[in-house]
């Protein structure tokens, strides 16, 4: 098990050779459960470092083999305002969670997407995921505009419950006001929240245990964060409460 001090060994790098793709491959697999098919393959770390994405690594520097324990790769996109980045995948080992591992990652995602004059990265989440939705809410500064119903469609990674892969939109834009604070440690600013969407706590162990009624839940969410956006609104905070995890709705004006 890893330890505070573990973490203050953990090192980033952007990963280059073939061996360090293939390290995270096999990531791919122990985190995610994935059948063969499903996973992002060699090919794809390559032309994403090749053609100005990113891939970095985290490694345990306190352990012998310094082994790769968490990874990040993002691909260019191109919109009306210009080049962004889509960060398609990040993982980290499951002993080393809970350590920043991950915040670590993605701040260096950010402060090497700055540095090539990148304003905006995108990746998508699951918004039945509590903790990563928190995290990319009110840990990165994040917020959603747009929702997709079923992005991926059905996955073989048990981490999806058999459920569609029904998508929030994360827009993190790199050098606002609102990450800046973030970044720098403090409340990700909700403005006047105009409605709200909740999560149940539990909703990981009703996935496990009762598919039905989780699907049921699943919809019930979709719809109320679809219905928001339409009405303008965007995802700007995350509440946890006892019973549910509350998505915080506002107007949100770009900087």
């Amino acid at each position: 098990m890893a330890t505070g001090q573990d973490a203050a060994r953990i090192s980033l790098r952007p990963l280059e050779s073939l061996a360090e793709f293939r390290e995270a491959l096999k990531l791919q697999r122990e985190i995610w459960g994935f059948e063969e098919i499903e996973l992002l393959p060699l090919r794809l770390f390559v032309v994403a470092r090749k053609v100005g994405g990113q891939v970095i690594g985290a490694f345990d520097d306190s352990a012998v083999d310094r082994p790769m324990i968490g990874f990040l790769l993002a691909i260019p996109g191109l919109n009306r305002d210009g080049v962004y980045l889509h960060s398609h995948m990040m993982g980290v080992q499951t002993r080393y969670r809970n350590l920043g591992v991950g915040r670590s990652l993605k701040l260096a995602q950010r402060e090497e997407a700055l540095q090539r004059g990148v304003r905006l990265i995108e990746w998508t989440f699951d918004p039945l995921e509590i903790k990563n939705a928190f995290f990319n809410i009110e840990r990165l500064g994040a917020i959603v505009r747009r929702f997709v119903l079923n992005q991926y469609g059905a996955t073989s990674s048990p981490l999806h419950g058999g459920l569609p892969t029904d998508r929030c939109v994360a827009e993190w834009f790199l050098a606002s006001e609102r990450v800046r604070g973030v970044v720098a440690g403090g409340p990700a600013p909700h403005g006047e929240i105009l409605a709200r969407v909740g999560v149940p706590r539990d909703i990981a162990e009703i996935r496990r245990n009762d598919p039905r009624r989780a699907l049921e839940i699943q919809r019930g969410v979709s719809s109320g964060v679809l219905e928001n956006l339409a009405r303008g609104l965007a995802v700007t905070g995350l509440e946890l409460t006892p019973e549910a995890a509350v998505y915080l709705f506002s107007k949100w004006h770009s900087e």
